[in-house]
């Protein structure tokens, strides 16, 4: 049958009337329509709890892309580039949002796309490199944000439900669920060595990244991290910062823009020389005057009459921590505030010291 011209114009106006009018859903319209077909006879509890969950979390959930600046190697001329996508979700109704610092190293432009595909420009507000933590700021109606809520770590337990939301893949607030398989598991990303993590068989691919980790109350126990995978997909083994850390960390974050160790008033060596010369610990390069160290009586490297090089104090030990390098010293400082007073242990001339000394604040 062959059709005129006017019925031609007529079934293409006709197509492109309803792929224009046709309404956009996004994953809270299928939802909807998905529940309006289903009752809560056709769902077992378990399913139940993960709609809910669900319902009540994915507005909370933020998309987050980094760019980054490139100069033309002949023009000269700048020009943005994409540079990695990840996860975030919304901390609070000021519009700060928490993601992994990962997700955004090296940034040139932060971007949050919201539930409701509005985007943001962000200001980075603070970075723990060391917890793989960042915070950032978005200046978003407080009408459109919806910040989670915070768990308590002490409930923690292998084997209870845990459910993430993320953007793997690129593919926006998608749900997976499974069971915490342990805890404290310690783990070293990029030179840095993070301890205390959670690891959950929930999957965990590329771009779940800085999304939230939830039990199944729909509260916060963790922010999703990384996989250990050798193809890069998720194979059973995520892990997650735990919310002890979390609240401990954002705070300080939000308030100075970095993590705020107590400090001794030291300067010490490359852990490499150490290494090369065979000893454990941390070797003091420097006391500084008027500072903890100083008052409790430690010691630097000086030098005799001869112009030989003598080593002072190295740091073995603070409190029941045992210190082999630097990234042991952080974490055991990590454990304190200014104003607390530890045990710290060293070796001077093969003899053992022990000192008293009270931690300052990096800002004094």
């Amino acid at each position: 049958m062959r059709l005129s011209w006017k019925q031609v114009y007529l079934v293409v106006f006709s197509v492109l009337f309803v792929s224009v009018a046709a309404p956009v859903f996004d994953s809270n319209d299928a939802l909807a329509l998905s529940g309006s077909s289903i009752s809560e006879q056709d769902l077992t509890p378990d399913e139940q709890n993960n709609i809910s969950i669900f319902k009540k979390t994915n507005k909370s959930v933020v998309y987050v892309t980094n760019s980054r600046l490139r100069r033309d190697y002949f023009t000269l001329n700048i020009y943005e580039i994409p540079a990695g996508a990840g996860t975030g979700f919304v901390w609070d109704k000021s519009g700060l949002i928490v993601t992994n610092y990962h997700v955004i190293e090296n940034a040139s432009k932060v971007d949050i796309t919201l539930w409701d595909r509005s985007s943001w420009k962000a200001e980075i507000v603070g970075v723990a490199p060391s917890k793989d933590l960042a915070v950032l700021k978005i200046d978003a109606p407080t009408s459109i944000l919806f910040p989670v809520t915070p768990g308590n770590a002490s409930k923690l337990r292998v084997g209870r439900k845990v459910l993430a939301i993320g953007n793997p893949f690129g593919l926006d607030t998608t749900l997976t669920v499974g069971v915490i398989s342990a805890l404290g598991r310690e783990i070293e990303v990029s030179g840095r060595r993070i301890e205390g993590l959670i690891q959950t068989d929930a999957a965990i691919n590329p771009g779940n990244s800085g999304g939230p980790l939830l039990d199944s109350k729909g509260e916060l126990i963790g922010v999703n991290t990384l996989i250990y995978s050798p193809s890069g997909g998720s194979s059973g083994v995520g892990f997650a910062i735990p919310i002890d850390t979390v609240l401990k960390i954002i705070p300080q974050l939000i308030e100075h823009g970095r993590i705020m160790r107590p400090i001794m008033g030291i300067s010490v060596l490359d852990d490499s020389i150490a290494q090369r010369n065979r000893i454990s610990g941390v070797i003091i390069l420097e006391v500084t005057r008027d500072m903890p160290a100083a008052h409790a009586g430690m010691e630097g490297i000086s030098r005799d009459r001869r112009g030989n090089i003598l080593l002072g104090d190295i740091i073995v030990q603070i409190e029941q921590y045992k210190i082999r390098n630097q990234a042991d010293l952080f974490l055991a400082l990590e454990k304190y505030k200014p104003g607390d007073t530890v045990k710290v242990i060293t070796n001077r001339n093969n003899r053992k010291m022990e000192f008293r000394v009270r931690l300052s604040d990096p800002e004094s």
